[in-house]
């Protein structure tokens, strides 16, 4: 019965030893040892790697590399029992770690993609004004009617003609001394035309200044399907700013060994000026030109890179 509460008692204090082992962190020179296979870690004391095919891929790992590893040490038997049973949770080669050098740098790309528009957007509006407001209104209401069915005319089909916008305001005149009198009304009805036939541009100008439009506030080109330019854009904003860092990182004699991080600053569409029309000056057989040119899309990228050196 002694006997038996013995071994009783000596399991549990080796299943609470067990439960309490500590990690450990051990340093010395890699050895082989006459087991099959078999690797120490030969320090202040011997260390018999348990595991040490996990590590055996390593370039680093060969007979006389100064490492550094860290794990718990085992209560088993080996054939030899060639040191302290080890088995190691990490393993690195000392020289390494002190020879190798990191740091950080951060770097930015830019990149400007041409592109040719494929939209004009047109605003034209009609303006009329009269003593009477109501006078005003009516006057806009006939010339706006016959603009808008001019405009569609032009455009054909597959271009866009809406309303925009309308206000009928005072137009007041002003006195030292005086409160504001009202001279009269002023009545606006603006139009916007989205087209994708470019060359109709100038015509539909035209065409608006004839049927009665007196304002145009101008127009403006932009790219109904911009994801490809933008994507070139950014691509090459990316290759420019790794380019970068190639470069520092062999200024000081390393190379680029992770990117850490990047980010995209945000993508710019210069728009194109807008160009006011203004149809009275227009001679009688003349046509409006108008030159599209091309879109500029920019792309900036800020990467922050690692570099290994020796320095």
């Amino acid at each position: 019965m002694k006997r038996i509460i013995f071994c009783l008692i000596t399991i549990i204090l080796a299943a609470s030893t067990a439960a309490f082992a500590a990690e450990i962190t051990v340093a010395g020179k890699l050895q082989k040892t006459v087991e099959s296979g078999g690797w120490v870690i030969d320090g202040k004391s011997k260390y018999l790697l348990l595991n040490a095919r996990k590590f055996q891929s390593e370039a680093w790992f060969k007979e006389g590399t100064n490492v550094e590893a860290i794990g718990d040490t085992k209560d088993v038997m080996t054939t030899y029992m060639e040191g302290t049973p080890f088995e190691a949770r990490s393993v690195r080669p000392l020289e390494q770690a002190e020879t190798r050098r990191v740091t950080r740098v951060m770097v930015s790309g830019d990149s400007i993609v041409q592109a040719q528009p494929d939209t004009a957007i047109l605003n034209i509006s009609v303006v009329t004004q009269a003593k009477q407001a109501l006078e005003a209104q009516q006057q806009n209401a006939v010339k706006s009617d016959a603009v808008v069915r001019a405009l569609k005319a032009a455009v054909g089909s597959g271009a866009e003609v809406k309303t925009s916008g309308y206000s009928l305001q005072p137009q007041r005149v002003y006195k030292e001394g005086q409160p504001p009198n009202i001279s009269g009304y002023e009545a606006r009805n603006s139009v916007t035309i989205t087209l994708s036939d470019l060359s109709k541009v100038g015509a539909v100008i035209d065409a608006a200044g004839q049927a009665g439009a007196n304002d145009v506030g101008g127009i403006s080109f932009t790219l109904r399907q911009d994801r490809p330019a933008k994507d070139s854009a950014l691509k090459e904003a990316t290759r420019e700013a790794v380019s970068k860092a190639q470069v520092i990182a062999q200024a000081l004699g390393g190379k680029v060994t992770r990117i850490v991080e990047v980010q995209e600053e945000g993508f710019q569409r210069p728009p194109q000026p807008v160009y006011q029309v203004d149809t009275f000056m227009k001679r009688d057989n003349a046509s409006t030109p108008v030159e599209v040119g091309s879109l500029e899309i920019s792309s900036r990228v800020q990467l922050t890179a690692e570099i290994e050196t020796n320095l």
